[in-house]
């Protein structure tokens, strides 16, 4: 049953891949975009990764979408005709992808409990949390204690990420303002 979610899933993501590249009209891009956001938190929820899963839902279909839709205002709605053809970035995404897909070819199996990643420290985290950090949630206690300096800086890199699109919209609505207050200077100097 698992499979066949994941793959209604999967197919569904990449429906929305095709229709995201062959859309013009840009909201209808920010809305496809955040329709794949969610359905990416689904995949995760399957997955069993829901600390993971939120987050997806949260940044990228709530947050990123609204940020998205707050640019699109202060834009225009379509997007213009490419000067030139797509196939030099059509063959970097296929070498790239090509890569990656070569680079995990001698990985474990997904799921092989014996793999080499949960022989590493997965083990020290599954015995050892409750003595080490008196936190019974083995998740809460990776991300908060363990590998807290690694949250502390994601969590940096979105709120900065975040501050700087907010700047980028207030410039865009000052430069409005002053427009519509030196037309009404000119307008209201002219009578």
């Amino acid at each position: 049953m698992e499979a066949l979610i994941n793959t209604v899933l999967l197919t569904l993501l990449a429906a929305i891949t095709i229709g995201v590249i062959r859309q013009r009209n840009l909201f209808g891009v920010v809305m496809l975009t955040g329709v794949y956001s969610f359905l990416m938190s689904s995949v995760l929820i399957v997955l069993d990764a829901v600390d993971v899963a939120m987050t997806e839902a949260s940044v990228g279909a709530g947050v990123s979408t609204v940020f998205l839709l707050a640019t699109l205002h202060h834009t225009k709605k379509l997007e213009q005709k490419p000067a030139h053809t797509a196939l030099l970035p059509l063959f970097v995404a296929a070498v790239v992808g090509g890569t990656l897909v070569w680079g995990t070819i001698g990985l474990s199996p997904f799921g092989t409990p014996d793999a080499v990643i949960h022989k590493h420290v997965a083990p020290k985290y599954l015995n050892d949390s409750m003595k080490d950090t008196m936190v019974p949630n083995v998740v809460t206690s990776t991300l908060a204690d363990y590998r807290g300096y690694d949250t502390l800086g994601e969590t940096t890199v979105i709120f900065t990420a975040g501050i700087g699109v907010m700047l980028l919209l207030r410039g865009g609505r000052r430069r409005a303002s002053s427009r519509s207050r030196a037309d009404q200077t000119g307008a209201g100097g002219s009578a």
